[in-house]
């Protein structure tokens, strides 16, 4: 049910006014951008909104999965309330705690900074709290009633009496009276008249005077200096209370001090949030998102003073909904909760229809969430109703599809990109680009020429700007990301015939050209920027001046390093992934990008050491919040690097944006140019290459889908991998071991070494049909001395390489093919003879091939082609005899 016809989906119920033909639209996008003020409703419509929205809210709160806790206008939370913790963790201490950080009250605080500085370890938390004497509640206490006149309050004194009777019982003592005589006295004492409650608005104790306020709101109005100048006369007791007269009460402005009274909140409770005097429908927002917020998992803290605070200035300004309330001078925390409210209204206030009338869309209408970040984007900064339709649609598919991404990119770069065309066509288009079918290929020309003119020079954007408000800078990535989804949402009019239902121009669509990509591999850190993130003074630095907190970021660094993993697996570690298995140290964690979960890897010992420290330590801050070790369940669910915002049980981790701002300042404090923590992982592919692995065990060891994907991270190049394949070199089929291994791959040397041993390898054989000739006389230019049998095929001088393997994979299903096709069983078996060798060859090709994990690349390959007989495979080798003399280590050493 969507309620209310605000533009840019405001829940406001109020009339604003806006200026100017554009009506203010927003052209700015931050991160976290956040919708302008609503264009309101006429005073009647708001009404009806209003009532409409309050009949909603209460529906929700009076069904059976409402906690009935929240319905209640005064909220009298429990001590060990789940979400809304508010009492001193020492058992039975009824004080508040101090703050969010400390779950302590300020007494307890105090002697715990004592007992901790003489009782050091993990259990003094612990032990504090089981020793610590409770204390009674000192802020929020309600005086009983008099135990003689029950509408009147006690005074604060260990007989229980009024101010009245108080006084009585002092004259009696000073009469000769003695203590004994109490019960005595108490009996023949007549009880008084009540005063009734307290006058303000949201107090229900009882009034200390005439005069309607109780003792708190007394004070109070005291300290405010009397507004209105409320009073009783002098002697009022005397004159009026005891000859039993009403008491009047004089105001030099009654008015004044009524609208006092109706302002006031309730007095300070720390287990309450009174929600009495406040308007109905901002009262039932409060319920609701109060109710709300402790269903959610990953959810920030709430202290109940915050909460009290926002209903109290709700109640001093008198607004109706939370959506009125001015954010600006409270603390930050109170902001933040507001925002919550009213995002978790917004999905039930409006509907699909409604959020793409108003310009906004909801991913809580698609049953979408993405992860650390919101899920609503305002999408009123496109100034043309038409275009802004086609992004909304645009963004729909993509949370309408089965594979809709997780976070925000996406949708970003759809918004940003038509956020420029609007921007430009608002200044540079007849009609500022509200009606389609007056733009042409002229005004898209012109936009691509401004949108390059810009990027080319690095000129401010029309449209995006920094979340210090300053304007965005164009550039070459930004002009790839704003051309291709310009493109692909406008084509997309075509194909559904929606430009043809507005009017647009098909050559205003098909001028938009595609952004080029340019996608550049990350380089492996040289040895001088290796050395220097391995410094051991430089760690300590990244771990004392860049994570201050101590969120393990250090310990996250280390372990890029040493295991070639990907930042967010780290960083999103359980707790439980280290152990031993035979004595050897395991760290298992999940491949999220490539669908392998619960994959284990073996690491140093040293890294086991450093983050079983880290896992001590996060329990440790786990006993310090919470005044108990974890259970088993618990420890299943933590985080090895928790996060110190919404994550009250340590579940959630630290964010990547976290790590990645802090490594960015540390290596710039290094002074070492861009780098980023991929390119720990591309270090480690390229040196478990030159150690001899083979990109099988590459790809197995840091999570591949494929070796194409290994290929990317040990940075082979395409060349580099056909002279790999070029020479693994089996026996022909004509020899007399078809298939034998003849030139195997020689052991990792320097550049230097290796092109001083090679040699013009055109001088040693020459290429053939399937192969190279190794007979010397027809690589010296000379005829072929079997040339009257011309069968190359079994020629025992005929040496396969690794890159023909396609091709006799080919002949040998031909061959099999004509075998197949025999007219009888004798002719069959005799040619299937006459292949037998052959087949014996391409066996053992494939064998060496897989052996050396390059199977998959050969059968991509296909280097029969005449024009690659000129490649420098087949002109440069090494001499087997200088092969052969690298016999150990030493001598490798010494090349």
């Amino acid at each position: 049910m969507g309620l209310g016809d605000h533009r840019r989906g405001g829940l406001r119920t109020r009339r604003y006014r806006r200026s100017g033909d554009d009506q203010g639209a927003q052209l700015g996008l931050g991160r976290d951008t956040v919708s302008p003020a609503a264009l309101g409703l006429a005073d009647q419509q708001a009404d009806r909104v209003g009532r409409d929205r309050l009949e909603i809210l209460q529906a929700l709160m009076n069904g059976p999965a409402f906690d009935p806790l929240f319905r209640s206008d005064v909220i009298t939370l429990p001590a060990d309330h789940p979400v809304y913790e508010w009492a001193c963790s020492v058992l039975e201490c009824e004080r508040p705690r101090v703050n969010q950080q400390i779950d302590l009250c300020g007494a307890h605080r105090d002697e715990w900074t004592i007992f901790s500085s003489e009782n050091p370890g993990d259990e003094a938390r612990a032990a504090f709290r089981r020793l610590a004497t409770p204390l009674p509640r000192a802020e929020g206490y309600e005086p009983p009633p008099c135990r003689i006149c029950p509408g009147r309050p006690a005074f604060a004194n260990e007989h229980q009496l009024c101010t009245r009777h108080m006084r009585r019982w002092r004259d009696h003592l000073r009469r000769g009276g003695t203590e004994e005589d109490f019960d005595a006295w108490a009996a023949e004492q007549d009880a008084l008249p009540s005063y009734g409650n307290c006058g303000t608005t949201a107090c229900e104790r009882m009034a200390t005077t005439p005069l309607g306020l109780c003792r708190f709101h007394d004070r109070s109005y005291r300290e405010q200096g009397q507004p209105g100048g409320a009073r009783l006369p002098d002697l009022w007791e005397r004159y009026y209370e005891r000859q039993g007269q009403p008491v009047p009460v004089l105001a030099d402005d009654i008015r004044e001090f009524q609208r006092w009274c109706a302002q006031q909140g309730p007095p300070p409770n720390p287990n309450q949030i009174n929600l009495v005097g406040l308007r109905p429908l901002v009262k039932a927002e409060l319920q609701w998102g109060l109710e709300a917020h402790t269903r959610i998992a990953d959810r920030t803290t709430w202290r109940v003073y915050w909460l009290r605070e926002i209903a109290q200035t709700c109640r001093e300004q008198g607004l109706d909904c939370l959506a009125d309330l001015d954010l600006t001078g409270h603390r930050i925390q109170i902001p933040m909760i507001v925002r919550e409210i009213t995002d978790g209204l917004r999905p039930i206030y409006y509907t699909k229809q409604d959020s793409k009338r108003l310009g906004f869309i909801e991913t809580a209408h698609f049953g979408r969430s993405l992860t650390e970040c919101k899920g609503h984007f305002d999408l009123t900064g496109v100034p043309q109703p038409w275009l802004r339709d086609l992004l909304w649609e645009s963004m729909a598919e993509v949370l309408e599809s089965v594979n809709c991404p997780t976070g925000r990119f996406v949708f970003d770069a759809l918004r940003k990109a038509l956020l420029e065309l609007g921007a430009f066509l608002a200044v540079d288009s007849p009609d500022g680009g509200r009606t389609p079918s007056l733009l042409t290929k002229e005004h898209a020309d012109r936009f691509v020429a401004d949108y390059r003119h810009r990027a080319d020079n690095q000129l401010p954007s029309l449209a995006i700007l920094r979340t210090n408000g300053q304007p965005g800078t164009v550039t070459s990535n930004t002009l790839t990301v704003t051309f291709n989804n310009c493109r692909r949402i406008l084509y997309g009019t075509l194909e559904s015939g929606y430009a043809e239902q507005i009017g647009l121009s098909r050559t205003f669509i098909t001028a938009f050209p595609h952004g080029k990509t340019k996608l550049r591999r990350r380089r492996p850190f040289d040895d001088q920027t290796a050395r220097a993130l391995a410094d051991p003074e430089n760690l300590r630095r990244l771990e004392t001046e860049h994570d201050p907190r101590d969120n393990g970021l250090c310990d996250i660094w280390e372990t890029l390093v040493a295991t070639g993993r990907r930042a967010r697996e780290v960083i999103r570690l359980r707790l439980n992934c280290l152990g031993r298995y035979g004595n050897i140290p395991m760290l298992w964690h999940d491949q999220t990008k490539v669908g392998n979960y619960d994959a284990g890897i073996r690491i140093p010992e040293y890294l086991y050491t450093r983050l079983d420290e880290r896992r001590r330590k996060t329990i440790q801050r786990f006993v310090h919040r919470h005044g108990l070790p974890p259970t088993p369940d618990e420890k299943a669910e933590m985080a090895l690097f928790p996060s110190r915002v919404r994550n009250p049980r340590e579940t959630r981790s630290i964010s990547y944006s976290l790590f990645r701002r802090a490594f960015q300042a540390w290596i710039a404090s290094l002074d070492l140019g861009r780098c980023v923590p991929h390119q720990a992982r591309h270090t480690l592919a390229t040196r478990l290459l030159r150690a001899g692995a083979t990109l099988t065990h590459i790809r197995k060891y840091l999570g591949h889908i494929s070796n194409q994907m290994a290929e990317h991270y040990v940075h082979l190049s395409g060349s580099d991998l056909d002279d790999v394949l070029s020479r693994v070199w089996v026996a022909g089929p004509g020899s007399e071991n078809p298939g034998e291994l003849l030139n195997e791959l020689p052991a990792p040397l320097s550049r230097e070494a290796a092109e001083a041993m090679a040699v013009n390898i055109s001088y040693r054989c020459t290429p053939t049909l399937g192969g190279l000739c190794s007979e010397q006389v027809v690589v010296d230019g000379g005829r072929c001395p079997k040339k009257k049998k011309l069968d190359c095929d079994n020629c025992d001088k005929l040496v396969m390489t690794g890159a023909d393997l396609l091709y006799w994979r080919r002949k040998r299903e031909q061959w099999y093919s004509i075998a197949e096709r025999a007219p009888d069983d004798a002719t069959a078996n005799y040619l299937h003879q006459v292949f037998e060798p052959t087949a014996r060859a391409i066996d053992g090709l494939e064998r060496v091939l897989a052996g050396m994990g390059l199977l998959d690349q050969a059968l991509a390959l296909d280097l029969r082609r005449p024009q690659d007989y000129f490649h420098r495979l087949w002109n440069l080798g090494f001499p087997i005899e200088s092969l052969a003399s690298l016999n150990g280590p030493s001598e490798l050493e010494r090349a």
